[in-house]
């Protein structure tokens, strides 16, 4: 983009337009006497003489080149954005076995798995949110670190879409990463916020669609640390709070059962000043993130840094070189430029 450093230099071309007017303005404004007879005396004027006609449009024009490199334009060829007050947002997402459960599909679309439908919406909410950090973590029977905080967020968008459920592909899966380790999870994405520094809150949004049943970390234990470490905590579940066979859906390992036990959810979003959502239809997912969307904005200080190309030396050239030319021209008729 091309642009002026010292605009305010163009204020000097008001005096330009009167000097151009003193200075080409007709001889017989000027107040000078005239000698008709001098008219008729033969005369052989030199080529300088000839082209001295040129020295005051000469004259003018360097001055001209002057101004437009006093104002010094410029090309701007990188720029770079800082955020200020912007929020850092860890999520962690369940991909146990259950995910798989399709449950969530919309209407009148290919069959979609749970984590199909939160990796969709997810994708919406971070497009929505440029200017803030965002990382990504996985758990199931263990949590992993899938993208630290980033303000890239192309690069975590394609870090989620290749995030799956193991052994949904054909690979061979341990029975351990099928099971659901909440306290794990949420423990992982409060040690990745700890790190952020120079925003204005600290959150996770808590994805899960089962019962804790595996893990280092308790529940209790995950929200003592986001607790000390002042992070709230949205969580959000997916499922019928139905009654059943609590034993059995404990050990219901990936069998897409689409019960599950909201109170440990509810619990942590209560204990860390976050909220919970209960998502059983993919219109609600979209709702869900559409209100932690608005619950969580913040004025964004947005510093830029911007490096230019200055582009001012042709114009200093051309004017040099058009004073230099005048001079040359008007010295044969000196005073003609006063």
């Amino acid at each position: 983009m091309n642009s002026f450093a010292c605009p305010w230099a163009f204020l000097a071309i008001l005096p330009l337009l009167f000097a151009a007017w003193r200075i080409l303005r007709p001889a017989s404004q000027r107040g000078t006497m005239t000698f008709p007879l001098l008219a008729h005396l033969p005369v052989r004027p030199s080529w300088r003489q000839r082209a001295a006609i040129l020295s005051p449009y000469l004259f003018l024009f360097a001055l001209f080149c002057g101004i437009v490199a006093l104002a010094r334009p410029r090309k701007e060829f990188a720029r770079i954005t800082e955020s200020k007050n912007a929020i850092a947002i860890e999520m962690a997402i369940d991909i146990s076995g259950s995910m798989e459960a399709p449950d969530l599909s919309r209407p009148g679309r290919p069959r979609q798995s749970r984590l199909d439908v939160v990796k969709e919406t997810f994708r919406d909410f971070v497009q929505k949110r440029p200017d803030d950090l965002i990382g990504l973590v996985a758990f199931g029977g263990y949590a992993t670190t899938r993208c630290p905080l980033t303000a890239d967020h192309d690069a975590l968008l394609d870090i989620l879409a290749e995030t799956d459920i193991p052994g949904r592909n054909g690979e061979v899966a341990d029975m351990t990463e099928q099971m659901t380790a909440i306290g794990d999870g949420l423990a992982m994405a409060c040690a990745r916020l700890h790190s952020a520094s120079n925003v204005a809150s600290r959150i996770v949004i808590l994805l899960s669609d089962g019962v804790q049943n595996y893990g280092t970390f308790t529940p209790d234990q995950a929200i003592k640390v986001a607790k000390t470490e002042k992070i709230k905590v949205y969580t959000i579940g997916i499922g019928k709070n139905t009654p059943g066979n609590r034993i059995q859906r404990f050990f219901s390992l990936g069998s897409g059962d689409p019960s599950f036990d909201d109170k440990t959810l509810k619990e942590i979003a209560s204990q860390t000043g976050g909220r919970y959502f209960n998502v059983q239809r993919a219109d609600g997912m979209e709702k869900t993130l559409a209100e932690i969307d608005a619950l969580e904005k913040t004025e964004i200080e947005n510093i830029t840094f911007a490096r230019y190309e200055e582009s001012f030396a042709p114009w200093l050239l051309a004017s040099i070189v058009a004073l230099l030319l005048s001079i040359f021209l008007a010295s044969p008729t000196r005073g003609s430029l006063v």
